[in-house]
Protein backbone atom coordinates (compact mmCIF):
# COMPACT_ATOMS: atom_id res chain seq x y z
CA UNK A 1 0.00 0.00 0.00
CA UNK A 2 2.97 2.62 0.97
CA UNK A 3 4.07 1.78 -3.29
CA UNK A 4 0.84 2.21 -4.82
CA UNK A 5 -0.77 5.09 -2.37
CA UNK A 6 2.77 6.88 -2.37
CA UNK A 7 1.34 10.25 -0.77
CA UNK A 8 -1.90 9.15 0.54
CA UNK A 9 -0.48 6.11 2.26
CA UNK A 10 0.00 7.71 5.61
CA UNK A 11 -3.50 9.04 5.81
CA UNK A 12 -4.65 5.79 4.76
CA UNK A 13 -2.51 3.78 7.27
CA UNK A 14 -3.94 6.29 10.14
CA UNK A 15 -7.07 5.64 9.72
CA UNK A 16 -6.74 2.33 11.52
CA UNK A 17 -6.20 3.82 14.28
CA UNK A 18 -9.28 5.29 14.23
CA UNK A 19 -13.01 3.06 15.51
CA UNK A 20 -14.63 0.73 13.13
CA UNK A 21 -17.72 1.97 11.81
CA UNK A 22 -20.85 0.19 12.74
CA UNK A 23 -24.50 0.71 10.96
CA UNK A 24 -27.94 -0.52 10.22
CA UNK A 25 -30.23 -0.40 6.80
CA UNK A 26 -33.53 -0.35 7.71
CA UNK A 27 -36.21 -2.40 6.20
CA UNK A 28 -38.39 -0.78 3.64
CA UNK A 29 -40.63 -4.07 3.32
CA UNK A 30 -41.74 -3.15 6.79
CA UNK A 31 -41.50 0.59 7.01
CA UNK A 32 -40.58 3.78 5.66
CA UNK A 33 -37.24 6.12 6.77
CA UNK A 34 -40.14 8.75 7.91
CA UNK A 35 -41.76 6.02 10.39
CA UNK A 36 -38.59 4.72 11.47
CA UNK A 37 -37.43 8.21 12.67
CA UNK A 38 -40.81 7.97 14.88
CA UNK A 39 -40.07 5.08 16.61
CA UNK A 40 -35.96 4.86 16.49
CA UNK A 41 -34.71 4.10 19.70
CA UNK A 42 -30.87 4.90 18.79
CA UNK A 43 -29.32 8.08 18.45
CA UNK A 44 -28.12 7.38 14.50
CA UNK A 45 -26.40 9.40 11.82
CA UNK A 46 -27.78 9.34 8.52
CA UNK A 47 -25.50 7.51 5.71
CA UNK A 48 -25.29 10.10 2.62
CA UNK A 49 -24.23 7.26 0.33
CA UNK A 50 -27.56 4.69 0.65
CA UNK A 51 -30.85 5.36 0.84
CA UNK A 52 -31.79 3.32 4.40
CA UNK A 53 -28.70 3.41 5.87
CA UNK A 54 -27.49 4.67 9.50
CA UNK A 55 -24.54 5.38 11.56
CA UNK A 56 -24.91 4.05 14.84
CA UNK A 57 -22.22 4.34 17.96
CA UNK A 58 -21.60 0.80 18.66
CA UNK A 59 -19.75 1.59 22.02
CA UNK A 60 -22.73 2.81 23.39
CA UNK A 61 -25.71 0.93 21.34
CA UNK A 62 -26.73 -2.48 21.05
CA UNK A 63 -29.06 -2.35 18.64
CA UNK A 64 -28.61 -6.28 17.76
CA UNK A 65 -30.50 -6.97 21.16
CA UNK A 66 -33.07 -5.12 20.57
CA UNK A 67 -36.64 -6.70 19.78
CA UNK A 68 -36.99 -4.84 16.28
CA UNK A 69 -33.78 -6.18 15.31
CA UNK A 70 -35.78 -9.72 15.59
CA UNK A 71 -38.69 -8.43 14.22
CA UNK A 72 -36.58 -7.74 10.84
CA UNK A 73 -37.34 -3.67 11.20
CA UNK A 74 -33.83 -3.27 10.10
CA UNK A 75 -29.77 -5.17 9.26
CA UNK A 76 -26.87 -4.68 11.09
CA UNK A 77 -24.47 -3.49 8.08
CA UNK A 78 -21.08 -2.35 7.50
CA UNK A 79 -21.82 0.94 6.33
CA UNK A 80 -19.96 0.64 2.81
CA UNK A 81 -21.04 -2.38 1.97
CA UNK A 82 -24.63 -0.62 1.83
CA UNK A 83 -23.56 0.94 -1.37
CA UNK A 84 -23.18 -1.83 -3.26
CA UNK A 85 -26.48 -3.86 -3.74
CA UNK A 86 -28.01 -0.23 -5.57
CA UNK A 87 -26.41 -0.23 -8.27
CA UNK A 88 -28.20 -3.48 -9.48
CA UNK A 89 -30.92 -0.82 -10.04
CA UNK A 90 -33.45 -3.81 -9.44
CA UNK A 91 -37.43 -3.40 -10.39
CA UNK A 92 -39.62 -5.02 -8.94
CA UNK A 93 -40.33 -8.11 -11.08
CA UNK A 94 -36.52 -8.61 -12.25
CA UNK A 95 -35.05 -11.97 -11.71
CA UNK A 96 -31.59 -11.36 -9.55
CA UNK A 97 -29.12 -13.43 -8.62
CA UNK A 98 -26.62 -12.87 -5.19
CA UNK A 99 -23.91 -15.47 -6.08
CA UNK A 100 -21.58 -15.06 -2.69
CA UNK A 101 -24.09 -13.98 -0.57
CA UNK A 102 -23.90 -14.96 2.91
CA UNK A 103 -24.33 -14.02 5.80
CA UNK A 104 -27.11 -11.98 4.06
CA UNK A 105 -26.87 -7.83 4.05
CA UNK A 106 -26.71 -7.31 0.17
CA UNK A 107 -29.90 -10.13 -0.49
CA UNK A 108 -31.95 -8.64 2.01
CA UNK A 109 -31.43 -5.16 0.64
CA UNK A 110 -32.26 -6.58 -2.62
CA UNK A 111 -35.17 -8.39 -1.43
CA UNK A 112 -36.49 -5.13 -0.39
CA UNK A 113 -35.83 -2.98 -3.64
CA UNK A 114 -37.89 -6.00 -5.32
CA UNK A 115 -41.08 -5.90 -3.28
CA UNK A 116 -42.40 -9.27 -3.44
CA UNK A 117 -42.32 -9.47 -6.82
CA UNK A 118 -39.88 -11.01 -9.26
CA UNK A 119 -37.36 -13.73 -7.78
CA UNK A 120 -34.18 -13.36 -5.92
CA UNK A 121 -31.72 -16.40 -6.14
CA UNK A 122 -29.61 -15.92 -2.82
CA UNK A 123 -26.62 -18.97 -3.08
CA UNK A 124 -23.75 -19.51 -0.68
CA UNK A 125 -21.26 -22.52 -1.15
CA UNK A 126 -20.39 -23.02 2.15
CA UNK A 127 -23.31 -25.06 4.09
CA UNK A 128 -23.10 -23.34 7.65
CA UNK A 129 -23.01 -19.59 6.06
CA UNK A 130 -26.22 -21.04 3.89
CA UNK A 131 -28.14 -21.40 7.18
CA UNK A 132 -27.80 -18.09 8.41
CA UNK A 133 -28.27 -16.60 5.09
CA UNK A 134 -30.74 -18.18 4.72
CA UNK A 135 -32.20 -17.15 8.53
CA UNK A 136 -31.43 -13.33 8.15
CA UNK A 137 -34.05 -13.75 4.65
CA UNK A 138 -36.56 -15.21 6.98
CA UNK A 139 -35.85 -12.55 9.72
CA UNK A 140 -36.34 -9.36 7.15
CA UNK A 141 -39.81 -10.90 5.54
CA UNK A 142 -38.39 -11.17 2.08
CA UNK A 143 -41.15 -13.76 0.23
CA UNK A 144 -39.78 -14.31 -3.17
CA UNK A 145 -36.05 -15.68 -1.79
CA UNK A 146 -34.46 -19.07 -2.80
CA UNK A 147 -31.92 -19.70 -0.67
CA UNK A 148 -29.18 -22.03 -2.50
CA UNK A 149 -26.10 -23.97 -1.08
CA UNK A 150 -24.64 -24.57 -4.87
CA UNK A 151 -21.22 -23.94 -6.53
CA UNK A 152 -20.90 -21.69 -8.84
CA UNK A 153 -20.58 -23.97 -11.74
CA UNK A 154 -24.06 -26.40 -10.86
CA UNK A 155 -25.69 -22.90 -10.92
CA UNK A 156 -24.58 -21.64 -14.16
CA UNK A 157 -25.75 -24.92 -16.03
CA UNK A 158 -28.96 -24.57 -14.45
CA UNK A 159 -29.46 -20.98 -15.30
CA UNK A 160 -27.95 -20.19 -18.15
CA UNK A 161 -28.35 -16.63 -19.69
CA UNK A 162 -31.52 -16.46 -17.18
CA UNK A 163 -31.03 -13.40 -15.04
CA UNK A 164 -31.85 -9.90 -15.15
CA UNK A 165 -29.14 -8.67 -12.50
CA UNK A 166 -26.50 -9.96 -10.90
CA UNK A 167 -24.29 -9.06 -7.79
CA UNK A 168 -20.89 -11.17 -7.46
CA UNK A 169 -19.75 -9.90 -3.73
CA UNK A 170 -16.49 -12.15 -4.09
CA UNK A 171 -14.67 -14.11 -1.45
CA UNK A 172 -11.90 -11.59 -1.03
CA UNK A 173 -8.71 -11.34 1.05
CA UNK A 174 -10.60 -9.13 3.14
CA UNK A 175 -8.86 -5.75 4.01
CA UNK A 176 -11.30 -3.89 4.96
CA UNK A 177 -12.22 -6.36 7.59
CA UNK A 178 -9.20 -5.50 9.18
CA UNK A 179 -10.70 -3.42 11.87
CA UNK A 180 -13.76 -4.47 11.90
CA UNK A 181 -12.11 -8.18 12.77
CA UNK A 182 -8.33 -7.95 13.37
CA UNK A 183 -8.30 -11.91 13.20
CA UNK A 184 -8.15 -10.99 9.40
CA UNK A 185 -4.66 -9.78 9.49
CA UNK A 186 -3.45 -13.25 10.36
CA UNK A 187 -4.81 -14.73 6.76
CA UNK A 188 -3.38 -12.23 4.63
CA UNK A 189 -0.60 -12.64 2.35
CA UNK A 190 0.44 -12.02 -0.97
CA UNK A 191 -0.01 -15.71 -2.11
CA UNK A 192 -3.48 -15.19 -0.72
CA UNK A 193 -4.45 -12.52 -3.09
CA UNK A 194 -3.29 -14.05 -6.05
CA UNK A 195 -5.50 -17.64 -4.95
CA UNK A 196 -8.79 -15.05 -4.61
CA UNK A 197 -8.02 -13.62 -7.94
CA UNK A 198 -8.21 -16.68 -9.77
CA UNK A 199 -11.20 -18.14 -7.38
CA UNK A 200 -13.10 -14.35 -7.94
CA UNK A 201 -12.47 -14.89 -12.38
CA UNK A 202 -13.81 -18.38 -12.18
CA UNK A 203 -16.67 -17.22 -10.27
CA UNK A 204 -17.23 -14.02 -12.67
CA UNK A 205 -17.22 -16.58 -15.81
CA UNK A 206 -20.03 -18.58 -14.41
CA UNK A 207 -21.69 -15.04 -13.87
CA UNK A 208 -21.22 -14.21 -17.28
CA UNK A 209 -23.27 -17.81 -18.43
CA UNK A 210 -25.79 -16.93 -16.17
CA UNK A 211 -26.53 -13.11 -17.08
CA UNK A 212 -29.19 -11.81 -19.73
CA UNK A 213 -28.60 -9.55 -22.62
CA UNK A 214 -28.53 -6.65 -21.54
CA UNK A 215 -28.50 -7.50 -18.15
CA UNK A 216 -26.48 -5.49 -15.00
CA UNK A 217 -23.66 -7.44 -13.30
CA UNK A 218 -22.31 -5.54 -10.29
CA UNK A 219 -18.39 -7.01 -8.76
CA UNK A 220 -17.64 -6.17 -5.54
CA UNK A 221 -14.67 -6.72 -2.79
CA UNK A 222 -13.69 -5.85 0.80
CA UNK A 223 -10.39 -5.68 0.16
CA UNK A 224 -8.16 -2.57 -1.46
CA UNK A 225 -5.81 -4.90 -3.32
CA UNK A 226 -5.56 -3.85 -7.23
CA UNK A 227 -5.27 -7.87 -8.33
CA UNK A 228 -8.52 -8.30 -7.09
CA UNK A 229 -10.36 -4.97 -8.06
CA UNK A 230 -8.68 -3.04 -11.08
CA UNK A 231 -6.85 -5.93 -12.55
CA UNK A 232 -9.95 -8.31 -12.55
CA UNK A 233 -12.19 -5.63 -14.24
CA UNK A 234 -9.31 -5.20 -17.12
CA UNK A 235 -9.19 -9.06 -17.32
CA UNK A 236 -12.97 -9.28 -17.41
CA UNK A 237 -13.69 -6.85 -20.12
CA UNK A 238 -10.68 -8.62 -22.58
CA UNK A 239 -12.06 -11.71 -21.76
CA UNK A 240 -15.27 -10.96 -22.49
CA UNK A 241 -15.66 -7.64 -24.86
CA UNK A 242 -19.40 -7.81 -25.04
CA UNK A 243 -19.28 -6.57 -21.21
CA UNK A 244 -19.52 -3.38 -21.47
CA UNK A 245 -18.47 -1.23 -17.99
CA UNK A 246 -21.25 1.02 -16.65
CA UNK A 247 -19.90 4.55 -14.97
CA UNK A 248 -20.91 4.71 -11.30
CA UNK A 249 -22.15 7.87 -9.63
CA UNK A 250 -19.67 9.00 -7.23
CA UNK A 251 -20.47 11.40 -4.52
CA UNK A 252 -19.55 11.47 -0.39
CA UNK A 253 -15.81 10.77 -0.53
CA UNK A 254 -16.19 7.83 -3.21
CA UNK A 255 -13.86 7.75 -5.81
CA UNK A 256 -12.79 6.53 -9.39
CA UNK A 257 -10.76 3.22 -9.16
CA UNK A 258 -7.37 3.51 -10.49
CA UNK A 259 -6.60 2.91 -14.24
CA UNK A 260 -2.75 2.95 -13.29
CA UNK A 261 -2.73 -0.12 -10.98
CA UNK A 262 -3.48 -1.82 -14.03
CA UNK A 263 -1.25 -3.44 -17.27
CA UNK A 264 -3.20 -1.37 -19.96
CA UNK A 265 -4.02 1.87 -17.91
CA UNK A 266 -7.39 2.28 -19.71
CA UNK A 267 -8.91 5.07 -18.67
CA UNK A 268 -12.06 3.54 -18.60
CA UNK A 269 -11.44 1.53 -15.46
CA UNK A 270 -11.61 4.54 -13.37
CA UNK A 271 -15.96 4.01 -14.00
CA UNK A 272 -15.54 1.02 -11.12
CA UNK A 273 -15.69 2.96 -7.87
CA UNK A 274 -13.48 2.94 -4.48
CA UNK A 275 -14.73 3.51 -1.04
CA UNK A 276 -11.14 4.11 1.13
CA UNK A 277 -11.59 4.55 4.94
CA UNK A 278 -9.83 7.51 5.03
CA UNK A 279 -11.92 8.88 2.67
CA UNK A 280 -15.42 8.06 3.94
CA UNK A 281 -16.69 6.97 7.27
CA UNK A 282 -16.99 3.10 6.09
CA UNK A 283 -13.79 -0.06 6.57
CA UNK A 284 -13.79 0.26 2.50
CA UNK A 285 -14.60 -1.36 -0.81
CA UNK A 286 -14.87 -1.85 -4.30
CA UNK A 287 -17.60 -1.67 -6.73
CA UNK A 288 -17.63 -2.40 -10.73
CA UNK A 289 -20.92 -2.47 -12.73
CA UNK A 290 -21.11 -4.02 -15.92
CA UNK A 291 -23.89 -4.51 -18.63
CA UNK A 292 -23.67 -7.10 -21.42
CA UNK A 293 -24.56 -6.06 -24.54
CA UNK A 294 -23.79 -9.39 -26.75
CA UNK A 295 -27.68 -10.63 -28.51
CA UNK A 296 -27.81 -14.06 -28.19
CA UNK A 297 -30.65 -16.46 -28.28
CA UNK A 298 -32.30 -17.34 -24.65
CA UNK A 299 -32.18 -21.10 -23.77
CA UNK A 300 -35.54 -21.51 -21.76
CA UNK A 301 -35.54 -22.20 -18.43
CA UNK A 302 -38.40 -24.70 -17.68
CA UNK A 303 -41.08 -23.50 -14.51
CA UNK A 304 -41.37 -25.12 -11.37
CA UNK A 305 -44.41 -27.40 -11.99
CA UNK A 306 -46.49 -26.85 -9.15
CA UNK A 307 -49.32 -30.13 -8.49
CA UNK A 308 -50.89 -29.36 -5.23
CA UNK A 309 -54.24 -28.84 -5.06
CA UNK A 310 -56.85 -26.94 -3.37
CA UNK A 311 -58.11 -29.78 -1.54
CA UNK A 312 -54.80 -30.58 -0.48
CA UNK A 313 -54.24 -26.93 1.28
CA UNK A 314 -57.61 -27.07 3.10
CA UNK A 315 -56.43 -26.54 6.50
CA UNK A 316 -53.95 -23.42 5.43
CA UNK A 317 -57.13 -21.99 3.70
CA UNK A 318 -59.18 -22.40 7.09
CA UNK A 319 -56.09 -20.96 9.05
CA UNK A 320 -56.15 -17.73 7.34
CA UNK A 321 -59.89 -17.00 6.51
CA UNK A 322 -59.95 -17.82 10.64
CA UNK A 323 -56.99 -15.77 11.87
CA UNK A 324 -55.57 -13.44 8.86
CA UNK A 325 -56.95 -10.37 7.51
CA UNK A 326 -54.97 -11.15 4.36
CA UNK A 327 -55.75 -13.26 1.32
CA UNK A 328 -54.22 -16.63 1.16
CA UNK A 329 -50.77 -16.73 -0.62
CA UNK A 330 -50.43 -18.02 -4.27
CA UNK A 331 -47.86 -20.49 -6.21
CA UNK A 332 -48.98 -22.70 -2.75
CA UNK A 333 -46.24 -25.80 -2.96
CA UNK A 334 -46.60 -28.79 -0.51
CA UNK A 335 -43.31 -30.49 0.38
CA UNK A 336 -44.61 -33.64 1.94
CA UNK A 337 -46.42 -31.63 4.83
CA UNK A 338 -44.44 -28.32 4.54
CA UNK A 339 -46.25 -25.88 2.72
CA UNK A 340 -44.40 -23.18 0.96
CA UNK A 341 -45.70 -20.42 -1.32
CA UNK A 342 -43.01 -20.34 -4.57
CA UNK A 343 -42.69 -17.13 -5.99
CA UNK A 344 -44.14 -16.27 -9.29
CA UNK A 345 -42.74 -17.70 -12.31
CA UNK A 346 -40.43 -20.07 -9.66
CA UNK A 347 -38.28 -22.12 -11.98
CA UNK A 348 -37.74 -25.28 -11.74
CA UNK A 349 -35.36 -26.35 -9.16
CA UNK A 350 -34.68 -29.84 -9.47
CA UNK A 351 -31.01 -31.13 -8.89
CA UNK A 352 -29.94 -27.90 -6.91
CA UNK A 353 -29.65 -27.89 -3.07
CA UNK A 354 -32.61 -25.43 -1.84
CA UNK A 355 -32.94 -24.53 1.65
CA UNK A 356 -35.44 -22.46 1.36
CA UNK A 357 -38.19 -21.77 -1.80
CA UNK A 358 -39.98 -19.11 -1.03
CA UNK A 359 -41.94 -18.45 1.77
CA UNK A 360 -42.30 -21.50 4.01
CA UNK A 361 -46.09 -20.89 5.56
CA UNK A 362 -46.40 -23.92 7.77
CA UNK A 363 -46.86 -27.88 8.09
CA UNK A 364 -50.34 -29.38 7.53
CA UNK A 365 -51.74 -31.85 9.95
CA UNK A 366 -54.04 -33.74 10.69
CA UNK A 367 -57.18 -31.25 10.80
CA UNK A 368 -55.28 -28.26 11.24
CA UNK A 369 -52.63 -26.07 10.30
CA UNK A 370 -49.80 -24.77 12.72
CA UNK A 371 -48.10 -21.47 11.18
CA UNK A 372 -44.40 -21.17 10.73
CA UNK A 373 -42.00 -18.32 12.08
CA UNK A 374 -41.10 -16.95 8.80
CA UNK A 375 -45.08 -16.74 8.14
CA UNK A 376 -45.60 -14.76 10.97
CA UNK A 377 -42.67 -12.16 9.78
CA UNK A 378 -44.02 -11.98 6.68
CA UNK A 379 -47.13 -10.31 7.46
CA UNK A 380 -47.61 -6.64 7.65
CA UNK A 381 -49.01 -4.51 10.40
CA UNK A 382 -52.59 -5.58 11.17
CA UNK A 383 -52.67 -8.61 9.05
CA UNK A 384 -53.46 -10.58 12.39
CA UNK A 385 -57.35 -10.53 13.51
CA UNK A 386 -55.48 -11.75 16.93
CA UNK A 387 -52.82 -9.71 17.71
CA UNK A 388 -51.11 -9.32 21.19
CA UNK A 389 -49.71 -6.14 21.13
CA UNK A 390 -45.60 -6.09 23.51
CA UNK A 391 -44.02 -3.04 23.85
CA UNK A 392 -40.33 -2.18 23.16
CA UNK A 393 -40.47 -0.20 26.40
CA UNK A 394 -42.24 -2.80 28.48
CA UNK A 395 -39.67 -6.65 29.42
CA UNK A 396 -42.64 -9.09 28.22
CA UNK A 397 -41.16 -9.11 25.36
CA UNK A 398 -38.12 -10.56 26.87
CA UNK A 399 -40.06 -13.38 28.13
CA UNK A 400 -41.90 -13.86 24.88
CA UNK A 401 -38.40 -14.59 23.60
CA UNK A 402 -36.72 -16.82 26.14
CA UNK A 403 -39.81 -18.98 25.20
CA UNK A 404 -42.17 -18.23 28.08
CA UNK A 405 -45.76 -18.36 28.77
CA UNK A 406 -48.15 -15.35 28.84
CA UNK A 407 -51.06 -14.43 30.29
CA UNK A 408 -53.51 -13.90 27.60
CA UNK A 409 -57.36 -13.01 27.38
CA UNK A 410 -59.49 -16.26 26.54
CA UNK A 411 -60.05 -19.34 24.12
CA UNK A 412 -58.58 -17.43 20.77
CA UNK A 413 -56.18 -20.06 19.11
CA UNK A 414 -53.38 -18.68 17.21
CA UNK A 415 -52.09 -15.52 18.44
CA UNK A 416 -49.87 -12.62 16.39
CA UNK A 417 -47.66 -11.85 18.42
CA UNK A 418 -46.10 -8.02 17.93
CA UNK A 419 -43.38 -5.89 19.21
CA UNK A 420 -45.24 -2.30 19.39
CA UNK A 421 -47.52 -3.54 16.59
CA UNK A 422 -44.52 -5.55 14.42
CA UNK A 423 -45.04 -8.52 14.05
CA UNK A 424 -42.87 -10.88 15.81
CA UNK A 425 -43.53 -14.52 16.41
CA UNK A 426 -46.68 -16.79 17.14
CA UNK A 427 -48.46 -17.82 20.47
CA UNK A 428 -51.34 -20.18 21.22
CA UNK A 429 -54.35 -18.97 23.58
CA UNK A 430 -56.31 -21.79 25.41
CA UNK A 431 -58.13 -21.06 28.74
CA UNK A 432 -56.05 -17.62 29.18
CA UNK A 433 -52.79 -18.47 28.52
CA UNK A 434 -50.70 -18.00 25.28
CA UNK A 435 -48.60 -21.01 24.92
CA UNK A 436 -44.95 -19.80 23.48
CA UNK A 437 -44.32 -20.70 19.74
CA UNK A 438 -41.37 -18.74 19.23
CA UNK A 439 -38.41 -21.24 17.77
CA UNK A 440 -36.86 -22.62 19.93
CA UNK A 441 -33.30 -22.29 18.41
CA UNK A 442 -33.60 -18.53 18.63
CA UNK A 443 -35.27 -18.37 22.06
CA UNK A 444 -32.60 -15.81 24.47
CA UNK A 445 -31.01 -18.04 26.91
CA UNK A 446 -30.68 -17.08 30.47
Amino acid sequence: MEQILKDEAHSFFQSYSNDRTAGLRINPLKMTNEEWNIISPFSLQKIPFTEYGYYYDFKNEEPGKHPYHLAGLYYIQEPSAMFIAQLLDVKPGDKVLDLCAAPGGKSTQIGAYLQHKGLLVSNEIHPKRAKALSENIERMGVTNAIVTNETPSHLSKHFPQYFDKILVDAPCSGEGMFRKDPEAIQYWSQEHVLECQKLQRDILEHAYRMLKEDGILVYSTCTFSPEENEENVEWFLSEYPDMELVEINKSHGIEDARPKWTKHKEQKIRHAARLWPHKLKGEGHFVAKFKKTSSTPLPKTPFFKIKTKKQDVLEYLKFTDQFLNTEPFDNLALFGSILHALPNDCPDLTGLKVLRAGLHLGEIKKNRFEPDHALALALSLNAAKNPFVLHSTEMDWLRYLKGETLKGEGNRSWILITIDQFPLGWGKEVSGMIKNHYPKGLRIKG
